[in-house]
């Protein structure tokens, strides 16, 4: 009785039944749902780290407090983010 209730046969094998008449396989198990969110926060931190997600927080801080403002394409903030940098060597870190 509990090798039907597990979806196994009485010696443990794994019954293929299920794949080969075309029904759905079983669910994903927790460690996929584990290592996407653990992806999904490795790309968090590199686009922070990288700066990457900067032009997005602008644009949103933009629309929020000037509606009527024109948004720049993402090269013109680079450029002026790149601008500003330079100017002020002492205000960020610089590798090169």
């Amino acid at each position: 009785m509990a090798a039907a209730q597990s979806g196994g046969t009485a010696h443990g094998a794994r019954a293929t039944g299920a794949a080969q008449a075309g029904r759905a396989a079983p669910r994903s198990p927790r460690w996929v749902a584990a290592v996407a969110r653990w992806g999904r926060g490795i790309r968090w931190y590199v686009r922070e780290l990288t700066g990457e997600s900067a032009y997005e927080r602008y644009v949103g801080h933009l629309r929020r407090h000037d509606p009527d403002a024109p948004v720049p394409t993402r090269r013109e903030f680079e450029r002026r983010r790149t601008d500003a940098q330079e100017g002020d060597p002492g205000a960020g870190f610089r590798c090169c």
